[in-house]
C-alpha cells in the first residue's frame, strides 16, 4: 500500500511539473521580456526605426487611451509605421525622453504581459505619464510585443 501511495504521489508530481510549462526549470523569462521593452525604447530614443521593428511582430497593434480636457475618454488606434515616421522625423533641436519608472511583469509559457510605468520629457520639461501595456509572445525563442496600449495623462504623475 505505501508503494502504492509513493507512486500516485510520484506521478502527481510529474504531472504538476510538466503542467507547468517551459519556466518549469526555474528559467525566469521576466528579464528576457524586460530587455526587449528597453531595447525598444532604446531604440525609441535613438529614432532606430531597424532597431524598433526588430522587436515587434509584423501585425502589432498600436493604441492610446486618455482623457480629454472635457473628461471624455478618448481611445484610438495607430499604425505602427505611423509612429516610426513620426519618432524618425523628430528633428535633432528637439530632445525626448520616455523614462520608464516600474515593471509588473508576468510570463505564462509563450506569453507575456508587461505593465510599465513612464514619464515622457520633452526638451527638459515634463509633458505626461501613464502606463505602456505591453502583450508579447515568444516566436521560437525570440519574444516579440504583439500588442502595446499606453495611457496618457498628467494628473498624479510627478510627486510635488
Amino acid at each position: 500500500m505505501k508503494s502504492l501511495l509513493t507512486l500516485v504521489l510520484s506521478l502527481v508530481v510529474v504531472i504538476n511539473l510538466s503542467a507547468q510549462g517551459p519556466n518549469a526549470s526555474g528559467y525566469d523569462d521576466r528579464e528576457d521580456v524586460k530587455k526587449v521593452i528597453e531595447s525598444f525604447f532604446d531604440g525609441f530614443h535613438k529614432q532606430d526605426s531597424a532597431a524598433m521593428k526588430s522587436l515587434v511582430a509584423d501585425d502589432v497593434v498600436l493604441q492610446t487611451t486618455g482623457r480629454n480636457k472635457e473628461g471624455k475618454t478618448l481611445f484610438r488606434t495607430e499604425k505602427f509605421d505611423k509612429l516610426i515616421s513620426s519618432i524618425t522625423s523628430i528633428p535633432d533641436s528637439i530632445s525626448f525622453e520616455e523614462k520608464l519608472t516600474s515593471f509588473s511583469i508576468q510570463v505564462d509559457r509563450t506569453m507575456a504581459n508587461a505593465w510599465v510605468g513612464y514619464e515622457f520629457w520633452l526638451n527638459d520639461e515634463f509633458s505626461h505619464c501613464g502606463i505602456n501595456s505591453f502583450q508579447l509572445v515568444n516566436f521560437d525563442g525570440e519574444w516579440k510585443i504583439i500588442y502595446l496600449i499606453d495611457t496618457r495623462g498628467r494628473a498624479g504623475c510627478l510627486e510635488e
